[in-house]
């Protein structure tokens, strides 16, 4: 068993404050957010029952932490109402409106250029 297993491992939560385990060793019954969504379930109002950890170099603390839920008092993600979904749609419109030629590009405008890509490069459009 290596080092950093041993720093990990803290089932009775006496060392970390909750159950802790080692990256990708956490027992069954338990998900990050992403995997409950991926079930189509959400924490639904639950404290962070578990964590796991993993050493990183990118990371001030040196370790990388992700919580985890009970999946058995997981909830349902809720229902997209219509008017969730009008106003996605015209979040994504704005997204896609070129704010140099007010057309709708087609595609979410890069932020890096801050306009489509017609308007950025001119030069390069009438060259093809």
């Amino acid at each position: 068993m290596s080092a950093a297993f041993g720093k990990c491992y803290d089932p009775s939560g006496a060392k970390h404050g909750i159950p802790t385990f080692p990256w990708r060793l956490a027992p069954d019954g338990y998900a990050t957010r992403r995997q409950l969504r991926a079930c189509g379930l959400r924490p639904g109002g639950q404290a962070v029952a578990a964590q796991v950890m993993r050493r990183s170099r990118r990371r001030k603390a040196g370790v990388s932490v992700a919580y985890l839920y009970r999946i058995d008092q997981a909830k349902p993600v809720r229902p997209m109402t219509p008017a969730k979904w009008a106003a996605h749609a015209k979040a994504m419109l704005a997204r896609r409106t070129c704010p140099n030629c007010r057309t709708d590009a087609g595609y979410c405008i890069p932020t890096s250029l801050g306009m489509c890509v017609t308007c950025a490069y001119p030069e390069e459009q009438r060259a093809a």
